[in-house]
């Protein structure tokens, strides 16, 4: 057999092929709809990518498929770049594939719908579990970075609102690797801390790439376990991420996020001002009301003054009164007196003594003596004279 003719072992003849295929296909970019899916637990991915007529098998390797911003799907056309190998085990041409590219729209719209339905499923966007705003917040959460223009705008509209809240800032990145993780963990670090009465999630606006931080999961799944009600504010108005389908509240924008937290407590204070108003226009009513009651009271009834005058006129006229009539009284009792007295005087027995008649009086009774028949001899006697008296013995009684 001569060496032309000698056989090659399949080890050899593939080995061959292969170094055909992998030096002739280095790089290549091919379309294709994705079957066959498998996602074993070490982090490859296998799949076939097929067209009409014809399939390849396609590998993609844990360190490629972990960047991967959507899920491949069964049935999805995608772009697929990487370069041709050949499986020796099975002889089989595949394509390691390096990076993949959903067809027609790009991945991370993909990977946004994939995770929006998927986190719609599990309810983390039902309306029934979305909390109000506390009415009257006093501290406010802000998780953002610390030099962006959201927390700028943030404190800008606060200030001019003079809403009166203490802003407590979490600084986070807000893009690029790693961000979503340092905004899932700082929405559960003011949650621990327990001082913030709201939290404000958001950032300025951007492309799609640069807000997606607020459309991974890990921030999505922190909104969700946050007990302090949360406002997302990504963006500009026509921006929507999944923080905001997640979030209690969604902001426009960070400066209306602001606007948001500061309308209760200026609704509040607008109505107060309404009630005070109301308030003070009834109490001058009804002051007036009085008023007018203490005018037509005072002019029925008259002044303490007026009356006091009157009291002392009537006082002066009573005592006036009073003198005239014991003046009266006196004269009519002196009248009466002078007219007793000589009636008195006419029967006083001193004028019947005055004309020469004596009273004799028992010294031993006291008693005037109007018969001799009461006398004994030396009975002791005081005869009165109209002038002076005398003492006497009786000698001897005639009958």
């Amino acid at each position: 057999m001569s060496d032309h003719s000698r056989p090659l072992t399949v080890s050899r003849l593939i080995t061959l092929l292969k170094e055909v295929v992998e030096d002739n296909f280095v790089q290549v970019l091919v379309e294709g709809e994705v079957s066959n899916l498998a996602a074993p637990a070490s982090g490859h991915l296998y799949f076939s990518l097929k067209d009409e007529n014809a399939q390849i098998r396609a590998v993609m390797f844990r360190s490629q498929a972990r960047l991967l911003r959507f899920r491949p799907e069964p049935g999805m056309q995608v772009y697929a770049s990487g370069r041709v190998t050949l499986y020796p085990q099975r002889g089989e041409l595949q394509l390691a594939v390096e990076s993949l590219e959903p067809r027609g729209v790009g991945s991370l719209q993909v990977a946004f719908e994939q995770l929006k339905a998927r986190l719609a499923a599990e309810g983390l966007f039902d309306p029934e579990r979305k909390r109000p705003l506390p009415a009257f917040p006093r501290t406010i959460g802000v998780v953002t970075s610390a030099t962006g223009a959201a927390i700028h705008d943030i404190l800008q509209v606060l200030r001019r609102r003079g809403a009166g809240v203490r802003v407590l800032l979490r600084p986070v990145r807000v893009q690029g690797e790693g961000a979503a993780a340092e905004i899932a963990e700082a929405i559960a670090d003011l949650n621990r801390q327990g001082e913030a009465d709201i939290v404000v999630v958001g950032r300025g606006g951007g492309s799609l790439e640069d807000l997606w931080a607020f459309n991974e999961e890990p921030v999505a799944r922190a909104i969700f376990a946050s007990a302090i009600p949360v406002i997302a504010a990504v963006g500009h108005e026509v921006d929507f991420t999944i923080a905001d389908f997640v979030a209690d509240l969604r902001a426009p924008t960070p400066s209306a996020a602001a606007e948001m937290v500061a309308k209760s407590r200026l609704e509040l204070e607008s109505h107060l001002d309404h009630l005070i108003f109301r308030l003070g226009a009834q109490m001058r009513g009804r002051l007036a009301l009085l008023r007018e009651r203490i005018t037509g009271l005072s002019r029925r009834l008259p002044s303490p003054r007026a009356e006091l005058l009157r009291l002392r006129r009537r006082e002066e006229e009573l005592r006036t009164r009073l003198r005239q009539a014991m003046g009266r009284r006196q004269g009519e009792a002196g009248s009466q007196l002078t007219a007793l007295a000589a009636r008195l005087d006419a029967l006083s027995p001193l004028k019947t003594l005055a004309r020469g008649y004596a009273l004799v009086v028992a010294r031993k009774s006291g008693e005037a003596v109007r018969n001799a028949a009461t006398l004994v001899p030396g009975d002791l006697l005081t005869i009165r004279f109209g002038q002076g008296r005398a003492n006497a013995r009786v000698e001897e009684v005639e009958e």
